[in-house]
């Protein structure tokens, strides 16, 4: 019996306002670094939503909060800023990444984008002063942006997904790509990883943003995760068997 045959995924771009020449991403990841830097900007920037990401052919989510809903898959803009900010809380896939970020790219050429810079915390293996950041970039990124800068390249390694296929795509065009990466723990969100993230932000593009609410929120996870440490480490204490033998 031949295998039942599966259509691709498809994404649409619906966006109603005019772009900046640059676009900074983060997309729901390990860590979720990412994703929270660029949900803060919208915040701290005052951006309004300007435009949405639906999937077909992928399991959906739809976000909400206080009761009100929201698209997975968001752009904010500000009329006075060069930046638009896509906020991507729907996992995709690799098998879907080359289809979304064709999608993206699509767009940006359409809406005459220069350059593109993800955001994103990988699970790597670090000791406690290899926390980075770092970055992967096409040449003409690292030129426009980068040279000069005490960013630290990424050293050898390969990415995947749609960091793959928007650095890939910036290496045969124009479009300028950058990736930042940080590592990330387990935790959800990892937000000592997304104020890196958000660091260089701040340094690269020269926007103001005030990270000291984050920086509050970061201790308020690293509080809970150690007292979590302690609860677990009690518990798994009180539940060892005694080692005493007995005849």
């Amino acid at each position: 019996m031949a295998a039942e045959s599966r259509e691709d995924p498809t994404f649409r771009i619906t966006h109603d306002a005019e772009t900046g020449e640059s676009l900074l991403a983060g997309f729901s990841a390990f860590g979720l670094a990412g994703l929270t830097a660029v949900d803060y900007l919208t915040d701290q920037l005052d951006l309004e939503p300007t435009g949405h990401i639906t999937a077909e052919g992928l399991p959906s989510i739809t976000p909400f909060t206080n009761g009100r809903p929201r698209h997975h898959t968001r752009l904010y803009s500000r009329s006075d800023l060069d930046v638009t900010v896509l906020v991507g809380e729907l996992f995709v896939p690799v098998q879907a990444a080359d289809t979304f970020s064709r999608a993206v790219l699509e767009w940006t050429d359409h809406n005459a984008i220069d350059e593109v810079a993800v955001l994103s915390g990988i699970p790597i293996a670090h000791g406690p002063d290899d926390h980075g950041p770092y970055y992967i970039s096409t040449e003409d990124y690292h030129r426009d942006r980068l040279e000069g800068t005490d960013l630290t390249p990424m050293g050898t390694g390969f990415l995947d997904g749609v960091n793959a296929s928007l650095v890939e795509r910036g290496m045969d065009t124009e479009l300028g790509v950058g990736v930042f990466v940080t590592p990330v723990h387990a935790q959800i969100p990892d937000v000592d990883a997304a104020l890196r993230l958000l660091a260089i932000v701040k340094q690269i593009y020269g926007l103001g943003i005030d990270t000291e609410p984050l920086e509050q929120f970061a201790s308020e996870v690293r509080q809970h995760y150690a007292q979590l440490s302690e609860r677990v480490a009690a518990a798994e204490e009180h539940e060892r068997p005694d080692d005493r033998m007995f005849m």
